[in-house]
């Protein structure tokens, strides 16, 4: 298979994704107001149903989201009763995948029996509408399409993404919006072309005379027909080699041998799945010292249609800090997801990652990856997870060991879904010497219906035909506790 088949298939399994769980079409008639007569115990749209989806469905299916329809109001979703139906029926929708025998989850999407039992009612009683005034209050959602309201925003500058080809990790540095010390308690990361970016990271960094703005930089990586790379390095994007660079706006690339001038952390991550982070429910933020720059980490996968994706970043900021500040081990991809160069980071934790020694074999259905091990430094409160493979991931589990050898599985996903990278959020307090131990599991079979191709080998690497297992995670600690590290060493 060449690399023109390879990132082609990838394209095809693209998309599939988004008819996975909605295979169903909508009559093409307009739909009507249902205003037939229902008895009391029948189901109807206004009492029952509406209730359901405002707290699990309508973050995603509303305007300017990803859901492929509304449900924002009857006439939006009587169209789709039956599809609706058949997709909580089989829990498809709304996407959780934890393993509900394990943990417990403050955003537990999940709908529980009586729920689904409702909405199956509802749609073999004739999906009636019922009474409006038996509706709930509408959830005002932020304008603009946005999940939180922010404060301040960053428009990314326009990226031509073309109709083929493979692109690789690109870096951007750009000046943060910040003039003074600011404590962040959320971030949204808002794509403007959803089907072309595989991820859109960022994180804060210090800023250096020698640290150019608006320009993009990639470490090139000398890749077969097939698009593997001839040689397996131990970080996602390469450290060093061949830099690539290009202005903004610009077609023209130089070439040079070294290292990129500028590299970030994946703190702050846009995947699918994950549309912000909001750490004002944890009585949290991320410092950010004045005159920080943001480094972003993007990286685009072709469809087969040349688009311009315009990204924006929103935040919401604190007016005095607040009592605890957010740290996380890693935030989305890669190794550099994981080794971020944080004195309050390497204070808390440190980490085993074998992503580097990750070969999987042809038609293997369930290859035991490497491990990843992180003992904690100090006890700590875990706030999330976040597990993060490509498309052969087929499961991720996380056990805690405590110092007394006591063993605690935290998280058990037992069918990872690459389209659907979601944060599980938790709070467990974990003492210091407590080790957490994450194994992935992979499909290179052809069971697995996303898998590009199971003849071939695959390793470690950035690109969706590539793999990888980042256990990333969050964490709140005592801000006062942490005033030097957090001050004096945070880059």
């Amino acid at each position: 298979m060449t690399t023109k088949s390879l990132v082609a298939g990838l394209t095809a399994v693209g998309l599939a994704l988004g008819a996975t769980a909605w295979a169903a079409k909508p009559p093409r008639t307009s739909a009507k107001v249902d205003e037939t007569a229902v008895s009391d115990s029948t189901p109807t749209f206004y009492k029952d149903v509406l209730p359901i989806v405002q707290e699990h469905c309508q973050t995603c299916h509303r305007p300017g989201q990803i859901g492929p329809f509304s449900l924002l109001d009857y006439q939006s979703a009587r169209p789709w009763a039956r599809a609706i139906k058949n997709a909580v029926a089989a829990r498809k929708m709304p996407p959780w995948f934890a393993n509900p025998e394990y943990g417990h989850f403050d955003n537990d999407r999940s709908l529980n029996q009586a729920e689904i039992d409702t909405i199956v009612a509802w749609v073999n009683s004739g999906a009636p509408a019922g009474d409006p005034a038996n509706a709930p209050p509408s959830v005002q959602w932020p304008e603009g399409g946005w999940n939180i309201q922010p404060d301040v925003t960053v428009e990314l500058p326009p990226y031509p993404v073309p109709a083929t080809g493979i692109k690789e990790w690109e870096q951007l540095a750009v000046p943060a919006p910040f003039k003074e010390d600011t404590w962040v308690t959320s971030v949204e990361i808002r794509p403007g072309a959803t089907a072309v970016v595989h991820h859109l990271c960022f994180d804060f960094a210090k800023h250096k005379p020698t640290t150019p703005y608006n320009v993009y930089e990639w470490v090139e990586v000398p890749r077969d027909d097939d698009g593997v790379a001839k040689t397996h390095v131990g970080s996602t994007p390469p450290r060093e080699g061949i830099v690539v660079s290009r202005p903004v706006g610009s077609t023209v690339e130089t070439r040079r041998e070294g290292r990129p001038s500028v590299r970030g952390g994946n703190q702050f991550c846009y995947l699918p799945g994950l549309p912000f982070e909001d750490y004002r429910p944890l009585h949290a933020g991320v410092f950010v010292p004045a005159g920080s720059d943001i480094v972003v980490s993007v990286h685009y996968t072709t469809n087969g249609a040349a688009v311009v994706d315009s990204s924006r970043i929103g935040f919401t900021v604190a007016k005095v800090p607040p009592p605890k500040m957010f740290v996380s081990q890693g935030g989305g991809e890669g190794d550099a997801a994981v080794n971020t160069d944080s004195a309050l980071n390497n204070s808390i934790l440190s980490r085993q990652q074998a992503n580097e020694k990750l070969a999987i074999p042809p038609y293997d259905g369930n290859y035991s990856g490497p491990p990843a091990d992180i003992t904690f430094k100090r006890d700590i409160e875990l706030v999330w997870l976040r597990p993060h493979a490509h498309v052969r991931g087929k499961s991720v589990r996380y056990s805690l060991i405590y110092p007394d050898g006591r063993e605690e599985i935290v998280l058990d996903v037992p069918h990872y879904d690459f389209n659907w990278q979601l944060t599980y959020r938790t709070s467990l307090k974990i003492p210091k010497g407590s080790r957490m131990h994450v194994q992935f599991m992979y499909d290179n079979s052809a069971s697995n219906k996303y898998n590009p191709d199971q003849s071939k080998w695959v390793f470690y690497g950035g690109q969706s035909w590539e793999e990888m297992g980042t256990p990333n995670m969050g964490f709140v600690t005592d801000r006062k506790a942490n005033e030097q590290e957090l001050t004096g060493e945070r880059f």
